[in-house]
This record gives C-alpha cells, sequence and structure tokens, in this order.
C-alpha cells in the first residue's frame, strides 16, 4: 500500500500560494492515476485507486500546514503503511524557483509542515518530494508572508511545469516505481 501527502492549507484564499505546492502536486498525481478526492479520513481529504493490486491512498491534510503531521500519522496509522511507501510533497524556500528535489530521508529544514510530520512520525526515513520557489536575493518579504503570497503571472508557468513534473514523480511512486530511479530521472528538475 502507498500513501502520497501533498501539502497545503484547505481554505480557498491559499489556492493559489507556495505553500499549497504540494496540494498542486497530489492534485495532479490524481488526474493522472485518474481519481478524485472524494472522502474525508483522518482530518485529510482523501482519493483512493488500486494499481496492480496494491492500494494507493492520496491525501491532503486539513490541519492547516503547521499541524500535517497529525493527519499524516492518523492516515499511516490507519492504514498501516510502511513509511518506504510513504512520499510527501511540500514547497520548499531554500531551492531555488521550480526546481524539484527528491530525498528518501532527511531533515525538515526550514518547513513547519514538514517539521510537525517529522515530529508526529519520529521518523525522517520517508521520501519527499520539495518544489523550490526560492525569492531572489532582493525580496524583503518576511518568510511568512512570503509562503503565503500569491504565485505571480510571470512566473505561473514555471510552477505548473514543476507541479506537472511533481505529479508526475506521484505517480510513478504509486505505480511502484523505485524511489532511487525516480530521482535520478527527475532530481533537479527545472524549467528555467
Amino acid at each position: 500500500m502507498k500513501l502520497i501527502v501533498g501539502l497545503g492549507n484547505p481554505d480557498k484564499e491559499y489556492l493559489n500560494t507556495f505553500h499549497n505546492l504540494g496540494f498542486m502536486a497530489v492534485d495532479e498525481t490524481a488526474k493522472l492515476l485518474d481519481v478524485e478526492f472524494t472522502k474525508t479520513k483522518c482530518r485529510a481529504m482523501i482519493a483512493e485507486t488500486k494499481i496492480n493490486g496494491e492500494k494507493v491512498i492520496l491525501a491532503k491534510p486539513l490541519t492547516y500546514m503547521n499541524l500535517s503531521g497529525e493527519s499524516v500519522r492518523e492516515l499511516a496509522s490507519f492504514y498501516k503503511i510502511a513509511l518506504s511507501d510513504l512520499l510527501v510533497i511540500y514547497d520548499d524556500v531554500d531551492i531555488g524557483k521550480g526546481v524539484i528535489r527528491i530525498r528518501e530521508s532527511g531533515s525538515a529544514g526550514t518547513h513547519n509542515g514538514m517539521k510537525n510530520i517529522i515530529k508526529e512520525l519520529g521518523q525522517t526515513k520517508f521520501a519527499r518530494v520539495r518544489i523550490g520557489f526560492k525569492p531572489d536575493a532582493t525580496s524583503r518579504i518576511p518568510l511568512i508572508d512570503l509562503v503565503l503570497s500569491g504565485i505571480s503571472k510571470e512566473d505561473k508557468p514555471l510552477f505548473d511545469t514543476a507541479v506537472a513534473v511533481a505529479g508526475k514523480v506521484g505517480q510513478e511512486f504509486a505505480l511502484g516505481e523505485d524511489i532511487q530511479k525516480i530521482m535520478q530521472k527527475y532530481n533537479g528538475a527545472s524549467n528555467q
């Protein structure tokens, strides 16, 4: 069984913000797998499907970003997910705009949602896909405002491509592709 989680904030006002890149990517994965988010379980919107007899759950926590771990822990417990079968997709201010980074494990960096997931799971050994949105050096916007700011029209094509790539990563993970192969194929992907 696989669990693919996109991080974001559920309210409409956050739809087109950097902090919702994870939601956008898991929506893309859902499209590629031809499933819809029709249920709420463990404080998350979920979509379920079976691939080659294996259940795949896509999730968008409704707990808001900073408490994402509570929902992820509940989902992992409810579905008895091994950490090797968990993939989390989220935004990352520490890497370049539109750049994709995939890792098998690691720290949360500056991301509060990931800090909460690691705290709740008590582990760092699960795969993650980060979508970069590092501002240019001249930006003086405080981080709390930056993550909740809207994606500009100029940057939209860049992030549409990044979200599409991250969604494809989710699809390949759901199909059972080895995370190492996925990393080799997509790590550092960017349309810059």
